[in-house]
């Protein structure tokens, strides 16, 4: 039932699973047992279920079964935009464990039904192929890479699974909110249509990722610290999935307004956490610092000859080696003017 091709990059990998309890990741849980694949699993608590307790509690007990490390992170109170809000909390700690204990990959429970779930939202907000095709099976992040190895997995199938081993799991009840957007798309849309045309479906995705190659080329991004540019490509598009893979990496998803701005703008703020800066010929990604009274007059200078964005200034301030890093190594950024200041 896994995806084979995942299978190479798993095994004698170090993996954490996001694990949640309930039937998708305590498939997933029990397929990489099958398989002999080695991993350590990450739970999160956001109290705001008196169940999630007892999905905690489960967690442990599999993993002292199963001699396996459990990562448990209790939430504090979200107060609005709860789906946005998890999602950052969640990947925040991933990252943290994966930095604090070197793991290599990421694995997530996604299944058939998220993927179309997916493509259905993004049409219905407007989007292209690329977004559309969501979801990969494998995808390289900055220092780890998301592996999905359900991706082509329908939500019954794990169900069946999961009753013909007589396996227990937890069924979220906020899962039948519709007025959860996701949940409106799943009940609505994408579970009738799954349960129709599973296969044609589950193959239509299999040529869209073909296609998504031949569409969208990688771009290589550097990193020097907190700081990470490339760049820019002639397809803008291409430029805003590069941003999006890296945010996405740092616990941000970008929203529809965001891409537009990104469009628009040569200088962003996104999340009110990064700075976004498109500039000769070079995009920049860099934590959004507004405290500039610590730059001392000899950098302030510098930077006017340089022509530094002075949403950047914040940042470079308190790492200016990353400046002269790129400098060193991008010497053509400078124009003939700011060569001669």
């Amino acid at each position: 039932m896994l995806d084979i091709s995942t299978l190479p990059q798993l095994k004698n990998a170090k993996n954490l699973l996001a694990f949640s309890a309930g039937g998708d990741s305590t498939a997933l849980f029990f397929l990489l047992l099958e398989a002999k694949i080695k991993f350590d699993i990450a739970i999160i608590d956001y109290g705001v279920r008196e169940q999630s307790k007892d999905e905690v509690a489960y967690a442990k007990e599999l993993s002292k079964t199963y001699a396996k490390e459990c990562y448990v992170f209790s939430a504090g109170l979200i107060k609005k935009n709860f789906e946005a809000e998890a999602r950052e909390i969640r990947y925040g700690f991933f990252h943290k464990l994966i930095k604090e204990f070197d793991y290599d990959n990421l694995l997530t429970a996604h299944h058939l039904g998220d993927r179309l779930e997916w493509m259905l939202m993004q049409f219905c907000r407007g989007a292209g192929c690329v977004e559309m095709a969501g979801m990969q099976n494998i995808q390289k992040r900055d220092n780890y890479t998301l592996i999905r190895p359900l991706l082509a997995v329908d939500k019954s199938e794990l169900l069946e699974f999961l009753h013909s081993k007589d396996i227990r799991y937890f069924e979220d009840e906020s899962n039948f909110n519709k007025t959860i957007k996701r949940n409106l798309f799943r009940h609505n849309f994408s579970a009738p249509l799954l349960a129709k045309y599973k296969e044609g479906i589950r193959k239509s995705f299999s040529y869209i990722d073909e296609d998504r190659v031949e569409l969208l080329k990688d771009i290589k991004l550097n990193t020097i610290n907190n700081f990470t540019y490339f760049k820019c490509s002639s397809s803008m598009r291409a430029n805003i999935y590069a941003i999006d893979k890296h945010l996405k990496s740092c616990g941000h998803l970008l929203s529809a307004s965001e891409r537009e701005l990104l469009k628009l703008q040569k200088t962003t703020i996104v999340g009110r956490k990064f700075v976004v800066v498109r500039d000769r010929g070079f995009i920049f990604i860099a934590p959004y610092i507004k405290n500039t009274l610590a730059m001392s007059k000899e950098f302030k200078e510098k930077m006017r000859r340089l022509k530094i964005e002075p949403k950047l200034r914040g940042y470079l301030s308190l790492d200016e080696k990353v400046i002269n890093h790129f400098l060193k190594t991008n010497p053509k950024y400078l124009s003939e003017e700011n060569t001669n200041s």
